[in-house]
């Protein structure tokens, strides 16, 4: 067994396990979480609806020992999984080892959507390197984009194939693999309303006009989208001393949101890590991820591009 350990005893164990069929599935999935529930370890299954409800048909018996969780659901926007799904259960759990099946990727996970959930795969690799943690990460090969699948053996330092555990020879530094999705954002349409602003006194602005443009959301939704435009307005003002632009526009039956600066994410975490409680700021790009359904992100030298998605 192939794990990755710390100097203070804690060990993160991040394996991928490809399957190919309803039964194999079952048989592995169900076996690690029957381990867990023996050993004494939380548990939480965070996947995809059918697999969920095999999984929960399956493990009557120790259901009452395990957390249950519509991955379409919590982790709808893959930068929402880390803060919102892993972390938080573990600080509901502590003083316990966690052991968690988590399927962010699976067959019906878009082009668009695709590249921050390869990103959040390397990232759990830094984030819980120093925790007590098992997360198991199932992917469909024979539904699958097998490029999809090749990224799995990137992002995981062991897969387990045919029942068998063996160490990725592709497994690389988790920055730099996160890095290679950070990808250009397509372009923002013509038609797209735009809005300039610069100054703390352009957020009253602003919130204008995102409730303009954004009228014919719910009401609950579109206040979440404001919400999360005026944190990341208030960034570019204090952190990019220049101009920032917000577009709106909709396309394929959601509302889009873009805020353009001059500023540069240095750090890959942002947005995926809780500050801590006394820290000023650093929750701008953490509240957009839990409000909106898709957050994607485009930085580098030249400046920062920060997508908001929310479904009509």
């Amino acid at each position: 067994m192939t794990l990755t350990a710390t100097g203070d005893g804690a060990v993160l164990d991040h394996p991928g396990l490809l399957y190919d069929s309803r039964a194999r599935y079952l048989s592995a999935v169900t076996g690690f979480v029957r381990e867990a529930v023996g050993a004494g370890e939380a548990v939480l299954v965070a996947v995809p609806p059918p697999n969920l409800a095999a999984l929960r048909e399956t493990l009557t018996d120790v259901a009452g020992q395990v957390t249950f969780a519509d991955m379409t659901v919590a982790g709808r926007n893959p930068g929402r999984i880390i803060p919102g799904v892993l972390l938080a259960f573990l600080a509901a759990h502590p003083g316990r080892r966690v052991s968690i099946v988590g399927e962010p990727v699976w067959p019906g996970r878009t082009n668009l959507e695709y590249p921050a959930c390869a990103a959040h795969e390397a990232l759990i690799n830094v984030v819980f390197a120093a925790r007590d943690v098992t997360i198991l990460c199932p992917y469909d090969v024979g539904r699958l984009d097998p490029a999809r699948v090749r990224d799995a053996w990137r992002t995981h330092p062991v897969m387990i194939v045919d029942g068998a555990r063996r160490p990725s020879p592709w497994y690389d530094d988790p920055y730099a693999t996160a890095a290679t999705f950070n990808q250009p954002l397509p372009k923002v349409p013509v038609t797209a309303a735009t809005l300039t602003y610069r100054h703390a006194t352009d957020l009253a602005a602003v919130r204008r006009f995102v409730t303009a443009e954004a009228g014919h959301l719910d009401p609950d939704r579109g206040g979440d989208l404001l919400i999360a435009v005026n944190e990341l307005a208030e960034n570019t003002i204090a952190h990019t001393g220049g101009d920032g632009t917000v577009s709106i526009w909709t396309e394929a039956g959601r509302l889009v949101c873009q805020i353009d600066d001059h500023g540069c994410l240095a750090d890959p975490l942002a947005g995926r890590i809780p500050p801590p409680p006394d820290a000023e700021g650093g929750r701008g790009l953490l509240l957009a991820n839990r409000l909106c359904d898709l957050v994607r992100v485009h930085t580098g030298p030249d400046g920062t591009s920060i997508r908001l998605h929310m479904g009509l």
